[in-house]
């Protein structure tokens, strides 16, 4: 019996020990799990109160705010408290922290590669997409190491020889070499050369299957600078962030994995303006492009690492204003018909050529922003006061003369057009929202992620370090790699 109970026991340990080891090589094999799919997607100026503003104005929680990673993380550049995208960017995508301007390089003019490199080399597909032109600082960063953002033609030509799967939303901005110092020759021409697919139509462009291999799309009306229009003024013949982003999940798709940045560059430009509601409105279509990810994470959740943050803050944008005291009223926003942008650009300019009077403009006024200039102001929060048709007025009267801003009237109208920026600032005053700036601030912003490895972005950091943490996540060392600068076909300088 003693022997038998000795058998017993000893068999009892010896399960105890494999079972131990086995939940010991699930633990390991949990552990060497790494992200096969990894989106990084990037608001550009898309700080904390951007995202608080949209979710207020929304009434829901933002898919971003909802999942289950969330962290604060600084933003400053090497030489500056206030960073530059190019400088944050190259942050983002490499883990070093470089110099306002320098893109995919380090404060010493080295190159260091990006996250989308690492993943290339590791027969990953790659894509990038971008609400404003692919060859702009977010983008570039992770595909391009030159001196300065504004190198846009040696950029161009960092995209064509790239090698990368998927390039799509805005156009770009030199490809002829007509800006350039020293031209390459025509950037577009050596990516068909180098097989790359153009496409410059929405019909076209849905139209796409993975078979047809790498691509280069764009909006048909790029509306400034080569970017999309803001979603406020889109009509069906225009291709949308989330349609962006959808058809590069579908093209990138394989085996072997990918990897896909994502940038809502023009919730920054509408901010830089001081236009809440299209920064907003481009914010919530920043967010369906992100829910594209999180529908493909959902069949492949064991796979995929969904990593999302701003890259700064802009337009110092503040969540209360002294004339509502503690009001807010975001719902009046919604009476914003067009951009700042459009406004200057077509109803300015249709305006100038008939040289109407402010009383024509008035009705234009209350057509395209809801303001009105009559009624009971107690009871319709859209009436204006007599200081705000006097501020309206005045910068009528600059708008129409063609003045150039100087001295300190830059803090009433920045670089912008008089009458579009005061009609922005006193509806969003009337929201409850305020600017303090025509630039970036240094004001922290939110990280979030959802997926393998997602707790690694919980906390406080730097942006450095989402960089690093995305390395890590995909089976690399945390920590940057330089490029043999001898290897780059594009010159830093």
């Amino acid at each position: 019996m003693r022997f038998v109970r000795r058998i017993s026991i000893c068999s009892l340990a010896f399960a105890l020990i494999l079972a131990v080891g086995a939940m010991a090589g699930a633990g390991n094999a949990e552990a060497a799990k790494t992200a096969k799919y990894v989106f990084f997607f990037i608001g550009d100026g898309m700080g904390l109160p951007q995202r608080a503003a949209t979710a207020a104005y929304t009434g829901q929680k933002l898919a971003i705010d909802a999942m289950p990673a969330q962290g604060i993380t600084t933003t400053y550049a090497n030489d500056r408290f206030i960073t530059g995208s190019a400088a944050s960017a190259t942050a983002l995508a490499t883990g070093v922290k470089t110099n306002i301007n320098y893109i995919g390089m380090d404060p010493n003019f080295k190159p260091v590669k990006t996250l989308a490199e690492m993943a290339k080399e590791r027969g990953m597909k790659v894509g990038i997409v971008s609400s404003v032109s692919v060859d702009h600082a977010t983008p570039a960063a992770f595909y391009a190491h030159v001196k300065t953002r504004s190198m846009y033609h040696e950029i161009d030509h960092a995209l064509a020889d790239s090698g990368f799967d998927f390039f799509a939303g805005g156009g770009l901005k030199d490809p002829a070499g007509k800006k350039s110092k020293a031209p390459m020759g025509d950037a577009l021409e050596k990516a068909k050369a180098n097989g790359y697919k153009l496409v410059d139509n929405k019909k076209e462009f849905l139209a796409l299957k993975p078979g047809d291999g790498k691509v280069i799309a764009w909006n048909a009306w790029l509306q400034d600078g080569k970017a999309l229009p803001y979603v406020m003024d889109m009509t069906d013949k225009d291709v949308t962030l989330p349609e962006f982003t959808g058809k590069a999940i579908e093209m990138l798709d394989n085996d072997k994995g990918f990897f896909l940045m994502v940038e809502g560059g023009k919730i920054d430009w509408a901010c830089h303006a001081n236009d809440a509601t299209a920064s907003i409105l481009n914010t919530i279509s920043f967010d369906n492009a992100v829910k594209k990810a999180l529908a493909f994470y959902e069949k492949h959740p064991e796979e995929t690492l969904i990593v999302v943050t701003g890259d700064h803050e802009c337009g110092g944008l503040t969540l209360g204003f002294a004339g509502t005291k503690y009001g807010s009223h975001y719902d009046v926003l919604g009476s914003q018909k067009v951009s700042f942008q459009k406004f200057t650009d077509e109803t300015m300019v249709a305006f100038k050529q008939k040289s109407g009077s402010f009383d024509d403009m008035k009705k234009i006024i209350t057509a395209e922003f809801g303001l009105k200039f009559d009624g009971d102001a107690k009871n319709d929060p859209m009436v204006l006061a007599d200081y705000e048709t006097a501020s309206i007025q005045a910068a009528f009267q600059r708008s129409m003369a063609g003045e150039k801003v100087k001295g300190g009237e830059y803090l009433l109208y920045g670089d912008y057009d008089p009458l579009a920026v005061t009609l922005t600032h006193v509806l969003n005053q009337k929201a409850g929202l305020g600017w303090t700036s025509y630039k970036h601030t240094g004001v922290p912003v939110s990280t979030s992620a959802v997926g393998v490895d997602a707790a690694l972005f919980n906390g406080s950091y730097d942006n450095k370090d989402v960089a690093t943490k995305i390395m890590s996540a995909m089976g690399m060392p945390a920590k940057p790699v330089y490029v043999d600068a001898g290897k780059l076909r594009l010159a830093a300088n």
